[in-house]
């Protein structure tokens, strides 16, 4: 890096001077891309049901792999699962190096459980058609590009979350997950085996070194709607703690067991979920804390519940403020725990932390924005992302395009085709920089 911040193999002097045009950009098919892709997992609800390693993610994965094979990349899975799409640099070309490492584009393809058919997805396919589209009108690029289709980012069927970004970085390996299960009982590592991925597997390894990365992504919020942008720049993204909290009773009749002798696990329960809700609204802006599931057992209309366990969800952009929250929430809880005569365990899913994008790409996206007379808003992001986990290992970006009414992890889910070409544009105009450029 050098002192701007920017990648020092990035830097092309009179790139304002030589913009680019990008003929026939409007022909790329994106949107039908997306929704072939959005066939792989669909549902009844509408939306999209694709999980790590279930026969819809497996089927998507593999014709991703046939898809970027017809583009003109090498498809290449690892032993994780993620799914690199690879344009090589021109071998004679003098900035070519065995040194130089490739700029890799992409996001995720798994969901949540009726998602929407944008998020991850089209991060992945807007990559796949931007090296196409580069390859066709420029030949090889002078530095490698690759796109990825990470295997998981959501955390929906295990509880473990950014298993392909931590993977490729070397932050987390099967050690860590191996034991983890579903709701179905399944273990991760078996999951993964019968998905044809693994140690045993005839694939390279998950780490690898990159020199950077960039996201294109749908906001999902109502930013850019709200203030009539078409390009969100990511200064930052909150960081995360997920938890799941066991709250353990006693199971009696519902109609024998007088009130105040109790041992209600679910009641427990619901008054932490109040405290929830209580001490985040007094922490105020920009905390956010959730609690998304409970479930509890055995989960009979007469029988008191005799244990419950819930999911916990707590983000800020400023790390001190999420611990401050949970050391609240916890107090809280253990005190709601001894007044209903209850046992409290929780364990911790995830704990990410706030990070910064990259200066120098961030400057490299708004000089493009400016280019193309697109109007820009640089903000944090309110969710998780995959950038988060690469930007400590390489140079890290991410690109927002507005989200209709906010409207994510929801088959509604939804963004304009003129709004998807938008961010298509900048991502093809930024790669094309950094792999073509001197």
């Amino acid at each position: 890096m050098n002192e701007s911040g920017r990648y020092a193999s990035f830097n092309t002097n009179d790139f304002l001077a030589k913009v680019i045009s990008l003929p026939d950009v409007e022909k790329v098919e994106l949107q039908a891309m997306l929704d072939w892709l959005a066939g792989y997992g669909a549902d009844e609800q509408g939306g999209v049901t694709r999980l790590l390693y279930d026969r819809a993610w497996c089927d998507a994965q593999q014709a991703l792999a046939v898809k970027m094979q017809e583009k003109g990349l090498t498809a290449e899975f690892d032993q994780s699962g993620n799914l690199f799409g690879t344009l090589l640099a021109d071998p004679d070309s003098s900035a070519a190096s065995a040194h130089d490492l490739p700029i890799v584009t992409g996001s995720h393809i798994d969901s949540v459980v009726h998602g929407g058919k944008y998020d991850g997805a089209y991060g992945v396919v807007a990559g796949i058609l931007a090296l196409e589209y580069l390859q066709q009108q420029f030949g090889a690029p002078r530095r490698t590009l690759q796109v990825v289709s990470l295997c998981e980012e959501e955390g929906s069927r295990f509880p473990f979350a950014y298993w392909g970004s931590r993977s490729i970085t070397g932050v987390a390996h099967l050690h860590d997950v191996r034991e983890l299960q579903d709701a179905g009982g399944v273990r991760f590592e078996d999951a993964m085996t019968q998905a044809g991925f693994g140690p045993d597997s005839h694939y390279r390894a998950a780490e690898r070194k990159i020199g950077a990365f960039i996201e294109l992504h749908i906001e999902q919020g109502q930013v850019l709607e709200r203030l009539g942008h078409s390009i969100g720049i990511v200064s930052a993204i909150v960081g995360q703690k997920r938890f799941s909290v066991t709250v353990s009773g006693e199971a009696n009749h519902a109609g024998t067991t007088p009130m105040i002798w109790r041992k209600d696990a679910l009641a427990g329960a619901a008054d932490m979920i109040s405290a929830v809700r209580r001490i985040a609204l007094q922490a105020g802006q920009p905390l956010v804390a959730t609690v998304g599931q409970i479930i509890p057992d055995p989960g009979v209309g007469n029988v008191v519940a005799g244990r419950a366990v819930f999911s916990l969800d707590i983000r800020h952009i400023q790390q001190e403020s999420i611990e401050q929250c949970w050391k609240q929430m916890l107090e809280a809880f253990t005190t709601i725990a001894e007044e209903h005569q209850l046992e409290l365990d929780w364990e911790e899913h995830l704990s990410v932390a706030p990070i910064a994008m990259n200066a120098g790409i961030i400057q490299d996206i708004q000089e493009i924005c400016i280019q193309e007379q697109l109007s820009s808003h640089t903000m944090a992001s309110g969710a998780g992302h995959d950038s988060q986990i690469f930007q400590p290992a390489c140079p890290t970006a991410m690109v927002f395009v507005p989200s209709s009414s906010g409207i994510s992890h929801n088959p509604l889910e939804f963004t304009t085709e003129e709004d998807l070409m938008r961010g298509f544009r900048v991502l093809v105009r930024l790669l094309y920089k950094y792999g073509y450029g001197s």
